[in-house]
């Protein structure tokens, strides 16, 4: 499966809302999650799964779109916008999936300045409650 099919299923689970259950189908059990926030790597499809879900909780409101999508062997980026409490925030995932289509490595770089620190402000409530329940 190319990374095409893997980003693919990537857009099918974010369109249906990132469930739990969907972003764990499609995350590798060894995953690894780049924060922009946090300095070392999150290992594991459960911590992956948990802070994707979150970022989704967060990012993903009306406003949020991609924009632009790169692909290369088994690695994908993909530009993305949205707007949180009036701040702009500009973003990349890049992706990596292995042969079976699912993910490897995921990456986020969201700019500018202000913007990391309103992801920051509303991921670590995001994983809060995600912990409450």
């Amino acid at each position: 499966m190319s990374a095409r099919e893997g980003l693919k299923r990537w857009h099918e689970v974010i369109d249906g809302g990132s469930s739990l259950d969907a972003l764990s189908a499609i995350i590798h059990e060894d995953a690894v999650f780049h924060s922009p926030v946090v300095h070392t790597p999150q290992r594991g499809r459960p911590i992956v799964v948990a802070y994707l879900h979150a970022a989704g909780d967060t990012l993903g409101n009306d406003s949020f779109e991609y924009v632009r999508e790169l692909v290369d062997g088994e690695n994908a980026m993909l530009e993305f916008k949205t707007e949180m409490d009036g701040i702009m925030v500009n973003g990349i995932d890049l992706i990596r999936f292995d042969e079976d289509g699912m993910i490897t490595d995921f990456k986020v770089m969201v700019r500018p300045l202000k913007a990391v620190n309103k992801v920051w402000e509303k991921m670590a409530a995001q994983l809060e409650k995600q912990k409450a329940s």
